[in-house]
């Protein structure tokens, strides 16, 4: 049985968001697994996530456009609806401002708003031993966690690496956990009224 179910004969709708981090240039492993579990997955990147990523090859991998910036008012949406999200590598940098409800970017943007809409979302953060230890990226995650945000992040999950290593230990990055956690989320049925 697959993470994601078709609803009225349509796959579900994950959004795969791609930080700044150099673990972004192997996003397409993640959107292979998704997509065997049933999802319909488009990729969001940061601006920095943006220099990681192949983007012709994302879309053709995904059948949608690899998005990064806010839209110009008046274009159409060029993606369907999210029913799930993954921000998979998160970075320190978009972790800390999504927690205090920054949205200087599509990827924030498009997070903030899923959270107030009850959009399943799960974050899995890739950084050094330093940066992870920094108070208020430990607060983020705590806080993200209290609003319902499945943070898969330690040592259980990836072992912090020493700055400048990261890219030494991309090989080990367990892209799977992420979609684990969303297997079981559910979006809330709004009220009818």
């Amino acid at each position: 049985m697959t993470a994601a179910h078709t609803v009225d004969g349509h796959r579900p709708v994950l959004y795969v968001i791609a930080c700044g981090s150099p673990l972004a240039r192997n996003v397409g492993r993640l959107v292979d697994l998704a997509r065997q579990e049933g999802w319909d997955v488009c990729v969001v990147t940061t601006p920095d996530g943006a220099k990681f990523v192949d983007r012709a090859a994302l879309a053709r991998q995904t059948g949608h456009p690899v998005r990064t910036h806010y839209k110009n008012p008046g274009d159409l949406d060029v993606l369907p609806p999210a029913d799930a999200m993954l921000v998979c590598p998160a970075t320190v940098n978009t972790v800390n401002k999504w927690a205090v409800g920054i949205t200087d970017t599509l990827a924030l943007g498009l997070l903030v708003e899923a959270q107030g809409l009850g959009v399943p979302i799960a974050a899995v953060p890739y950084t050094n031993v330093a940066m992870a230890a920094h108070p208020a990226f430990l607060s983020s995650l705590a806080r993200l966690r209290e609003w319902g945000v499945q943070v898969i992040f330690g040592d259980h999950v990836v072992p912090l690496h020493a700055p400048g290593t990261g890219e030494r230990h991309q090989d080990a990055f367990p892209w799977s956990v992420g979609l684990a956690a969303l297997r079981d989320a559910r979006r809330p049925v709004a009220p009818v009224g």
